[in-house]
């Protein structure tokens, strides 16, 4: 594919969001890892769960926590629900050449997508001859990698994705469609402030609910699975730091769902 994740980004429909908030501390020493396999744990009902990625290791590299997100300013992540049906997570950095500059007290601002794709009929068929998805929830948990141990939760989103978007677009008591020509869910600018001082990398989960059709057409062919997708982040350690602030949120022109829960 050749278009680019700001390129797909323009097919859905713009929502402008904002998320200030600050580190809430969990206590013990639990790894990055260990925390996201608890949250995995809670999915309830007889949902599917699909993980494509595997949860984030800590490489040994010029950067001390890997993430292709930081080198390349952003990533696409890529969940197959079922046969040649894939949903999208596309996630930029809204500065991309500066992302090696992401410290724990500066602004770090990204962007988000979710899409979904038939690769059993052509891209430009009608959406009767495709299996539709639709999204219910999506929510967002993170967790620091620090250099003291210690394991912090300090950019915390969990939304009904139909309070995102105008009143027009296709939605169901299944959730909003992310295959209709209108496109699915954006979220172009997301912000993460202060973090611990000593964090050298924070790693997001991002936990999807979807309803998958298993053939075009056939309302009683849905089933639900929940998506899960890894982004490990580098933050940067260098020069001279401030000691945390706390949590501020900025609600002018803030998006229904978003908000900040204690952990």
């Amino acid at each position: 594919m050749t278009t680019t994740p700001r390129r797909r980004a323009l097919r859905a429909l713009a929502l402008t969001t904002a998320l200030v908030v600050g580190p809430l501390t969990l206590s013990g020493c639990a790894q990055v890892v260990d925390a996201f396999n608890a949250f995995q744990g809670q999915s309830s009902g007889n949902q599917s769960v699909v993980v494509p990625t595997a949860a984030p290791q800590v490489a040994a590299s010029s950067m001390p926590f890997d993430s292709q997100f930081t080198y390349d300013g952003s990533v696409t992540l890529s969940s197959e629900v079922a046969d040649g049906l894939e949903v999208r997570l596309d996630v930029w950095a809204v500065n991309p050449k500066r992302t090696m500059e992401w410290t724990s007290t500066n602004e770090k601002q990204f962007g988000f997508a979710v899409n979904v794709y038939d690769h059993r009929v052509d891209e430009k068929a009608v959406l009767a001859q495709k299996r539709r998805v639709y999204l219910s929830s999506v929510s967002i948990t993170s967790q620091t990698a620090q250099t003291g141990g210690q394991v912090s939760s300090p950019f915390q989103f969990s939304a009904d994705p139909r309070t995102l978007v105008p009143s027009d677009t296709q939605r169901s008591d299944r959730g909003l469609l992310l295959n209709s020509f209108q496109g699915g869910l954006l979220v172009p600018t997301t912000s993460i402030r202060q973090l611990p001082n000593d964090t050298y990398g924070i790693t997001l989960e991002f936990a999807m609910n979807v309803a998958v059709e298993g053939a075009a057409n056939t309302d009683t062919s849905f089933s639900q699975q929940t998506v899960y997708q890894y982004l490990p982040i580098a933050i940067s350690t260098g020069g001279a730091q401030a000691a945390p602030q706390s949590a501020t949120t900025d609600t002018s022109g803030r998006a229904p769902g978003w908000g900040q829960t204690g952990g």
